[in-house]
């Protein structure tokens, strides 16, 4: 098989690989601010279960959680599920997954904050959700970016991990194509989709931080 039917094989499987990525951002990025400030709430049942949880999804593999919110509903609750529940299941343990990093994330950032910024606001008559919204997440956000940057990159490369559950994505269809010819070179070509997809997301993102980086001379 020469390595132009092997791309364009492959070329189904990115597609899934690209959903992948953009559906877990899109929902795992806003997902992970109320959960961080859940975890630096001063309610303790907030901020333990949150706490809990983070704890839980940073300090088991994302592909067990992928296998465990697969299986669930089956040896869970004996609900039989479809083939098309492997891509629904795929996104729920990737956005739980990077909902809890981000959420640290952005604590760290809330947490730079200077408290003189708080007190500047109350002097000014702004609200405590006022101080929040105009004030402290633009700041947070500026300053996490970088934090943010490394995060998506790692999950470019952590869709792979989609093929415990045989979800075809792009490395699903390189074993694949692999095992029937007996040959490396189609993780090869896989390898080299990861690095270009990575090379444009690290692009966009570091444009993405000169645009908001206040300290450039």
């Amino acid at each position: 098989m020469s390595l132009f039917v092997i791309f364009e094989k492959l070329m189904s499987g990115m597609g899934v690989t690209v959903s992948i990525f953009i559906l877990t951002l899109l929902f795992s990025i806003p997902l992970g601010l109320p959960l961080s400030l859940a975890r630096m709430s001063k309610s303790k049942v907030l901020s333990l279960v949150s706490n809990i949880y983070i704890s839980i999804m940073r300090g088991t593999p994302l592909m067990l959680q992928i296998i465990v919110i697969y299986f669930l509903p089956f040896y869970g609750f004996g609900v039989n599920v479809t083939s098309g529940y492997r891509f629904v299941a795929v996104i729920i343990a990737f956005s739980l997954n990077y909902a809890a990093y981000f959420a640290e994330i952005y604590r760290s950032g809330i947490q730079s904050i200077p408290k003189g910024q708080y007190e500047a606001s109350q002097i000014l008559g702004y609200s405590k959700s006022q101080t929040f919204i105009r004030i402290i997440m633009p700041q947070m956000f500026k300053r996490v970016l970088p934090a943010m940057t490394n995060e998506i990159i790692t999950l470019v490369k952590d869709t792979s991990l989609s093929f415990a559950i045989a979800t075809a994505e792009m490395f699903t269809m390189a074993k694949q194509i692999a095992a029937k010819e007996a040959s490396l070179m189609p993780l090869m070509a896989a390898g080299v989709f990861y690095y270009i997809f990575n090379f444009i997301v690290a692009i966009i993102c570091r444009k993405v931080e000169k645009h908001y980086d206040y300290y450039r001379i």
